[in-house]
């Protein structure tokens, strides 16, 4: 699907743009008897690739969960590292049940496998940065976010006059206290998966009340758009979800950013039915 043409509010000049223009978007809905989601996701190559070198899940799984993913830039084969990473994470969790010790073990996992992979392939090494979020319970307000890298996850409060809550903390070389390797940047990524750099990933338990997103973004997204600038774009609630997806993008666009670019939303909403039979889920279930 072609990007939309981004929303003009006012507040910031966004242009239509060649790489908005290649982006692709989707929309989504899971529900459970008590709660409903309804998911966007947007995605866009940047300037400096050849292809996309993010991936993210599809929005029709059987289980609450979502996945975004960054191949690392100058790698081997990132958008590979990336599409596979995010594939294992849902193999892994998508038949339920999850927690921290089943997401630990899918990241742990996934650092292995991706790494044999791309041995097979080449001598190079490929990594990728990530972060997901997972539903715990039936009334879809209790979450496990994990990320590994500089992918971030943000909350949304319903509230106009709140900012973007970030609820991660990035794995840079500055952020862990570590000196950067030969001519890199103390904001690098100094853990990711599939380069066996990672021991423990992050997890962290959050709630998520009514009216509520959760946004998973990677730094193509975050690095040019600030905390103000988020809630400001997915707050638009006369404009579909997908497309405010598209518009914060356009924004990072438009404040500079040149690489690829990926938000997916989650927004938990009151159940107006029941479960659909291919959306249907219980915590713990397997």
């Amino acid at each position: 699907m072609s990007l939309p043409t981004p929303y003009d509010t006012g507040r910031v000049p966004v242009t239509r743009n060649a790489a908005a223009r290649a982006a692709t978007v989707d929309c989504g809905m899971f529900s459970t008897s008590f709660a409903r989601l309804d998911l966007g996701v947007a995605s866009c190559r940047g300037t400096r690739h050849a292809v996309n070198e993010d991936s993210h899940s599809a929005l029709d799984g059987r289980t609450p969960v979502y996945v975004v993913a960054d191949g690392v830039g100058g790698g081997a084969m990132a958008s590979r590292v990336s599409r596979e990473l995010v594939g294992r994470v849902h193999r892994a969790l998508d038949r339920g049940p999850f927690d921290d010790v089943a997401v630990r073990e899918a990241l742990l996992d996934a650092d292995r496998e991706v790494a044999r992979s791309i041995a097979r392939l080449t001598d190079q090494r490929g990594a990728a940065t990530v972060a997901l979020c997972a539903g715990l319970d039936e009334r879809l307000s209790r979450w496990l976010i994990a990320w590994v890298g500089d992918c971030r996850v943000y909350r949304i409060a319903a509230e106009a006059d709140r900012d973007a809550e970030a609820l991660t903390r990035d794995d840079t070389y500055r952020h862990l206290a570590e000196p950067p390797p030969p001519g890199g940047s103390p904001d690098d990524p100094a853990r990711m998966v599939g380069n066996g750099a990672i021991a423990i990933p992050n997890l962290e338990y959050v709630g998520l009340d009514e009216g509520q997103m959760l946004a998973l973004c990677s730094d193509g997204v975050h690095k040019h758009a600030s905390a103000v600038d988020i809630a400001w774009q997915l707050r638009e609630r006369h404009v579909p979800l997908a497309r405010r997806c598209a518009n914060l993008i356009a924004l990072a666009r438009a404040h500079g950013s040149t690489d690829d670019a990926t938000v997916l939303v989650v927004h938990r909403i009151a159940a107006t039915g029941t479960a659909s039979p291919q959306n249907a889920f219980r915590a713990g279930e397997s």
